[in-house]
């Protein structure tokens, strides 16, 4: 007797459900470990989308507002501009106190637009780029190459890597010889 156990062969037509039952589990632990794996990728994406929604959020909330106050600092470079520097020697110490005032509060206004990450956008290479800048009108270039900024009308602005408002500026055109015409029609 203590040598049956060894000598036991199943009987045929039991291993054969036995076999076919084993690949069933087999396949249905396979396609429950691949619905797992699927679920878990979803919830690990599901987590880093709310992050980076979180951060955009975070970073990006103060458009609408910055939007709305930039009308508040072309105001105040309007202002500015409107009394040039060789105007402001004959002005009275109050004027020209008013004057520093509205210069002052207007670096303060940009220092704190920028400390919130809004950031002017830079003209200074003078390339136009029709994704940071509008163009109202085409000018003589008076030795400037076509394309390039001749002058910037109206600042814009950046807030992180987003555009807030394009710079709105005047291009040079393509200087023409004596007597030839620009063809408009192209």
């Amino acid at each position: 007797m203590v040598g049956e156990e060894e000598d036991y062969v199943p009987e045929a037509n039991g291993g054969g459900d036995a076999d076919a039952e084993i690949a069933a589990l087999r396949a249905e632990a396979a396609d429950l470990k691949d619905r797992m794996l699927r679920a878990l990728a979803d919830a690990e994406n599901t987590r880093r989308r709310g992050e980076r929604e979180k951060l955009d959020a975070s970073q990006y909330a103060i458009t609408k507002f910055a939007r709305d106050i930039l009308a508040v600092a072309d105001n105040f470079q309007r202002a500015i501009e409107a009394l040039p520097a060789e105007a402001r020697e004959g002005l009275n110490p109050q004027a020209k106190s008013v004057i520093e005032g509205v210069e002052v509060t207007e670096r303060q206004l940009l220092a704190t637009l920028e400390r919130h990450g809004v950031k002017p956008i830079d003209t200074t290479d003078g390339r136009f780029d029709p994704n940071l800048h509008q163009a109202i009108a085409q000018v003589p270039g008076n030795g400037k190459p076509a394309g390039t900024i001749v002058n910037v009308v109206q600042q814009g602005y950046m807030v992180g890597d987003r555009l807030l408002r394009p710079a709105m500026v005047t291009v040079a055109r393509a200087d023409e010889a004596p007597g030839e015409a620009v063809d408009t029609k192209a």
